[in-house]
């Protein structure tokens, strides 16, 4: 008996490595380069940037060297108004361009074609900077997404686009990203919501092509937390996910998650000092009947880490 039960474990290891080598033989030759990016992939890679992480661009992983996600209501060039407003992705001069334009090949056949042909993505210069955006076309009688290069299109300049949005539209995603990565989200957040009973609650899963040029893609491998890769589809008000952040208990008295206040900085949206300490003691006297309501949250100041994170949520998690 025990000899079969040896001979029954052999086979079993035997299959494994056998289902094994077949995986390392045969995935590679799927070519990745034919999955088609959308709208979603390009959307992502285009806010992102080349990379989030340690590169020698932002050696300090801070967030340096990230393009700008902006909404246009009005046209940089001519002042026209756009309607609906769309969004564009500013790189300053200098800021390395995202895999999509460097590597087109990765967008896929069909749309790959359409970026370069239309698009002009091929004629972006990292020098002079670019502005990107995303529009659509029709190919044998089915809408694709692509990059279009509108400094080369359309005669638009990072810094006429960035004026034209002004910071009230301005969101500065990549940077965004980078704070979620740094702050270790992904060990307690998923981004990768599994084809079961998920699609009802945090919504349906990501389609291949939505990956094209993102790096990381950050999908998590534990959840402790919610989903929340579509978390802005759920709740985009601004105001909940700064107290969310500032303390969790504010809008969710059991939650386990860490306070991240410290992403405020040191001073406000009108300079003065944020007293972190006053502000927790007279919460622990909310929080034990001594006052009827918890301390009003600081107004984060323009160029803060929990800006950016709050902006990466809302323009990116949808």
């Amino acid at each position: 008996m025990a000899f079969r039960q040896y001979k029954l474990g052999t086979v079993g290891v035997g299959l494994m490595l056998g289902l094994s080598m077949t995986i390392t033989l045969m995935l590679p030759s799927f070519d990745f380069r034919s999955a088609e990016s959308t709208w979603v992939g390009l959307d992502k890679a285009l806010s992102n940037g080349r990379l989030i992480g340690f590169s020698y661009e932002d050696p300090l992983v801070r967030g340096a060297n990230k393009p700008i996600t902006v909404i246009l209501k009005e046209d940089p060039k001519t002042g026209a108004t756009i309607d609906p407003p769309i969004r564009a992705y500013v790189y300053k001069p200098g800021t390395p361009f995202a895999s999509p334009i460097n590597h087109p090949d990765n967008l896929g056949p069909t749309v790959k074609s359409l970026g370069v042909e239309r698009g002009k993505i091929d004629q972006a210069a990292k020098a002079s900077g670019a502005v990107f955006t995303i529009e659509y076309a029709d190919v044998n009688g089915q809408e694709w997404a692509y990059p279009v290069n509108a400094t080369a299109v359309k005669g638009w300049s990072p810094d006429a686009a960035l004026a034209t949005a002004g910071d009230q539209n301005s969101r500065y995603v990549g940077r965004g990203k980078t704070v979620y990565i740094t702050e270790g989200c992904w060990w307690c957040h998923t981004l990768l919501p599994e084809q079961t009973q998920d699609w009802q609650v945090f919504g349906a899963p990501p389609y291949l092509g939505d990956f094209n040029g993102e790096m990381p893609t950050a999908f998590g491998s534990d959840r402790k937390a919610p989903d929340i890769l579509h978390v802005a589809s759920r709740n985009s008000s601004r105001e909940w996910m700064m107290m969310h952040f500032f303390n969790p208990r504010l809008v969710q008295p059991n939650s386990i998650m860490p306070r991240f206040d410290y992403l405020w900085g040191r001073v406000d949206v009108d300079g003065n000092k944020i007293d972190f300490k006053k502000w927790r003691a007279e919460y622990d006297e909310y929080r034990r009947g001594l006052r009827s309501h918890p301390p009003e949250v600081p107004e984060y100041a323009r160029d803060t880490e929990i800006r950016a994170l709050i902006d990466w949520v809302l323009t990116s998690l949808k």
